[in-house]
């Protein structure tokens, strides 16, 4: 950032927000250095959200600790609450929220004349950002008369005009077309770099999080199920949950009991169990690329019975999309398509051993996990 503050490091301890009887966040913790771009990921009503609301100062913490840098922004004993408008961060909304009566480069100078930088210093910096956004064409247009794309680019031009030290957008590609979304990621990540900030970002979408990401936290149930890079998350997934949201096509779980050293699913033995696996419970994770069609409908050792459902190009792979007995859809990685029709029986090749494996119960990978 050329004139602005340097960007801050996110602190982030054991944060929590509760609703009356209801936690949408239960006590997070991460860090993540200056100039970061830290995703936060998951479904629906994880607390994703929440919690960049809370960095933004739109919520208070009920628990816990925020920190850009060095200085606490909020604590949730009450003994440290800075107003949104102190904290150096800048927000942009799904709804992109821009003044109606305002032109473009009105509304992107309004921050400015509302944290009283000189008049010779906002037109300079409006008309940098305006370039940088690549719309200068648009800057005497009023939002009405431009498009979706277009708006999104002057909520995010508006957001970074008085050079805030965190950037904080809440799912602001969900309104854009798919072929806008995938354009509007780069400039998103072009403009992170431009800016030197560090920016949090709130979305459901895998892939914009791999694509965009140098941290993710993944949470789901106000908790952070996992944090690390894009390539941890999808290499070394530490739960069920975490191998079948990252990925595409995501992996697949298997859910086996161990029975003398042998793991059995569906009335197969599907191999030796892990080492130190006791009699129970365990959750076999497969790449998609680990399994492999078998000819017919073969069933038996190694071999899962399932049902055709479907096949999609991806790149220059086929993924074959095939029912388990119980219902659990399945994925396979294949060079070629497959001759077969929806509702074909098949069976599914398992490699010698799962990729991981994870415990009953709480989901998290066991010790050993790796196999």
């Amino acid at each position: 950032m050329r004139s602005g503050a340097p960007a801050a490091s996110l602190t982030i301890t054991d944060l929590r927000k509760d609703f009356g009887g209801t936690t949408a966040v239960d006590g997070i913790s991460l860090e993540v250095p200056p100039g970061s771009f830290l995703v936060l990921l998951g479904p629906s009503g994880c607390g994703k959200t929440t919690t960049l609301r809370m960095l933004a100062g739109l919520e208070d913490p009920t628990g816990g600790e925020i920190r850009f840098g060095d200085r606490v922004i909020a604590r949730g004993d009450g003994t440290a609450l800075v107003a949104p408008s102190e904290r150096g961060a800048g927000l942009v909304f799904q709804s992109y929220a821009l003044w109606p009566h305002k032109t473009v480069r009105q509304n992107i100078e309004w921050p400015l004349v509302v944290a009283r930088r000189p008049r010779a210093e906002r037109r300079p910096r409006v008309e940098e950002v305006l370039e940088m956004l690549a719309i200068s064409d648009l800057a005497e247009r009023y939002p009405g008369e431009i498009s979706g794309g277009q708006q999104q680019r002057v909520a995010i031009a508006r957001m970074i005009a008085p050079e805030p030290r965190v950037l904080l957008f809440d799912e602001p590609l969900s309104n854009l077309d798919a072929r806008l979304r995938v354009e509007t990621r780069g400039e998103l990540v072009r403009i992170h770099r431009s800016t030197g900030a560090t920016s949090v970002y709130v979305t459901h979408d895998q892939v914009e999080a791999m694509t965009m990401a140098t941290h993710i936290a993944l949470m789901k149930d106000g908790r952070i199920e996992q944090f690390g890079t894009p390539r941890e998350l999808l290499e070394s997934p530490r739960t069920a949950f975490a191998a079948t949201f990252i990925g595409t096509p995501p992996a697949n779980i298997v859910e086996c009991r161990v029975e003398g050293g042998r793991l059995r699913a569906y009335g197969v033995d599907c191999g030796p169990a892990p080492e130190g696996a006791g009699a129970g419970t365990v959750t076999a994770m497969y790449r998609a690329g680990s399994l492999a069609p078998a000819p017919g409908a073969e069933v038996g050792p190694g071999c899962l019975p399932a049902t055709f459902a479907d096949q999609v190009p991806m790149a220059d792979r086929w993924v074959l999309g095939v029912d388990l007995p119980d219902g659990t859809r399945a994925h396979i990685s294949r060079d070629a398509p497959a001759d077969l029709r929806p509702g074909d029986a098949l069976g599914v090749r398992l490699p010698a051993a799962p990729d991981a494996f994870f415990g009953a119960g709480d989901g998290h990978a066991a010790a050993g996990a790796a196999l």
